[in-house]
């Protein structure tokens, strides 16, 4: 997914006109982004998408390429133009995105069995919703039954989220805006965040992971039921787009490389990169890459 980002002192208001001060075209999409990030904190990562046969889909294959991502299973098709978002940024690093899915829905069912070896393989399988959920629901449940962990991503978030996602994530990652669209409980505190992971794992939900931002994490698991609070380190945030992507790329990384790690530990090493991503500005451009990071994240 291509991402287009300009740069304004503050959001607009509806029907406003405002000036801005910097736009840019980048790489986006939820899975893409955790999937850079992975890659470049060293993990082996492999993209199932599709793209458009367009300019914007050539330069993705190529971007994907050139993290060393494998695109054996990035399909390209006439069919849809390469799925856009359109980013606005304020001056304090907060955001606004609209969508426009595009090749991205037409991921199938077939694309899938094509990809079935590298799913059943994995380590780790992670999942969002910018492409047709029953392929992504499918796409956990190859993997569960392959005894592969599963990583899900809510996000766009769905109000009438197919139940099956609860029981087929062994990890169900949400921020407070997703976790307010699922379970009707609007995210302004720790209790509430609280609240949010209670009602998930009654849902069926192994661990719950709900991301706040500059506030860090809060964990809650059915073996564990007691929430810990995983705080994030203070710093300037330029650009917190994709900052929730940052964390979720890190964690799946974590899960992968680093299996004997406490839960707690991965979230608070995780929450390090995505710190280190929200102080440049960019999705993707803003990733660090492991040799730029302290060595006790490894």
């Amino acid at each position: 997914m291509t991402a287009e980002e300009g740069l304004t002192t503050r959001l607009p208001k509806a029907g406003e006109t405002i000036l801005g001060h910097k736009f840019f075209v980048g790489f986006g999409g939820k899975g893409a982004n955790q999937c850079v990030q992975s890659a470049r904190l060293g993990a082996k990562t492999s993209l199932i998408c599709k793209v458009g046969n367009d300019s914007f889909g050539n330069d993705y294959v190529d971007n994907l390429k050139k993290n060393g991502i494998s695109t054996a299973f990035v399909g390209q098709t006439t069919d849809a133009a390469t799925g856009t978002a359109s980013i606005i940024v304020n001056s304090e690093g907060q955001n606004v995105i609209v969508i426009v899915p595009g090749a991205n829905l037409l991921l199938n069912f077939e694309d899938l069995k094509r990809a079935s070896d590298v799913i059943c393989k994995a380590k780790v399988v992670v999942c969002q919703l910018e492409i047709t959920p029953a392929v992504s629901l499918e796409a956990l449940k190859m993997a569960r039954a392959s005894g592969v962990k599963t990583l899900f991503n809510p996000a766009p978030a769905l109000a009438d989220l197919d139940p099956q996602f609860y029981t087929y994530s062994d990890i169900f990652c949400c921020n407070e805006t997703e976790a307010e669209i699922l379970t009707g409980i609007s995210v302004g505190n720790l209790e509430d965040a609280e609240k949010v992971g209670r009602m998930l794992l009654e849902r069926g939900c192994k661990l719950v992971i709900v991301t706040l931002g500059a506030e860090g994490c809060m964990m809650i698991s059915g073996d564990e039921p007691i929430p810990k609070h995983v705080p994030a380190g203070k710093v300037r945030a330029v650009d917190t787009t994709g900052a929730g992507d940052s964390f979720v790329g890190a964690l799946a990384f974590y899960l992968a490389y680093y299996p004997k790690l406490s839960m707690e530990e991965m979230i608070r090493k995780s929450n390090c990169v995505a710190s280190v991503s929200v102080q440049a500005p960019g999705t993707q451009s803003s990733y660090p890459y492991r040799k730029d990071l302290p060595q006790d994240l490894f």
